[in-house]
């Protein structure tokens, strides 16, 4: 009975020892389980905003000189002056419908402006301005401020070539008022002289018992 008294103490001592283990290790899973937290996905990286060129100001459209007729007297009110326009072109012809005479031609600036050309040095600078052209022409020495304002058909610049019997003819009209004033050159083989009427609405013209057409004149 001695004998077991030892052994008995060393039994529970064991059993103790093992029970103690046997808690530290639950107590120690549950503070691992506690102390556990979810991570929270790492937000995404935003992506860094694209660098967009500003586009260079569109250029101005520019608005072309409009496709018409111009018709007019000169200051002194000696001569005609007509005009006709086409996609930025211009061809006038200045006549006093006697002897005097001069076909122009040339450029149209997009502001309007217009520096013609002729034979002889002629030359005639205008300005179209709304439903006007207003300039000056230098003729034969002469130089005469006019005006042309914007025509309707029948009024216009017109101009017939050919022959009639054996003669060259070349006339040149500008038509205002509806076709009732009319002021011309024809010269046969050169020489100048006042042309015939013709018809406002069909352009035809008898010169020395010979039928032709004059027709509009455009650049």
């Amino acid at each position: 009975m001695k004998r077991s008294g030892p052994l008995f103490t060393l039994l529970a001592g064991l059993v103790l020892g093992l029970f103690m283990l046997s808690l530290n290790a639950t107590t120690g899973s549950k503070s691992a389980s506690s102390s556990y937290t979810e991570e929270s996905p790492s937000p995404k990286a935003s992506p860094a905003p694209t660098q967009t060129t500003a586009s260079p100001s569109p250029t101005p459209s520019r608005t072309p000189v409009p496709d018409a007729d111009y018709t007019g007297r000169t200051k002194d009110d000696s001569a005609s002056v007509a005009v006709s326009l086409r996609d930025g072109k211009a061809v006038a012809y200045f006549c006093d419908g006697r002897d005097k005479e001069s076909w122009l031609k040339g450029d149209v600036e997009d502001d309007g402006t217009m520096r013609l050309t002729g034979k002889n040095g002629a030359k005639l600078n205008g300005t179209l301005k709304g439903k006007r052209i207003s300039g000056t022409v230098d003729v034969d020495g002469g130089h005469y401020d006019f005006t042309a304002d914007r025509a309707k058909k029948p009024d216009g610049l017109y101009r017939a070539t050919g022959r009639a019997g054996d003669t060259d003819v070349d006339g040149g009209w500008i038509v205002r008022q509806g076709g009732r004033q009319q002021v011309g050159i024809l010269s046969r083989d050169g020489e100048p002289s006042p042309a015939p009427r013709i018809d406002p609405e069909t352009g035809a013209v008898t010169v020395d018992g010979e039928q032709l057409t004059a027709r509009p004149v455009t650049p």
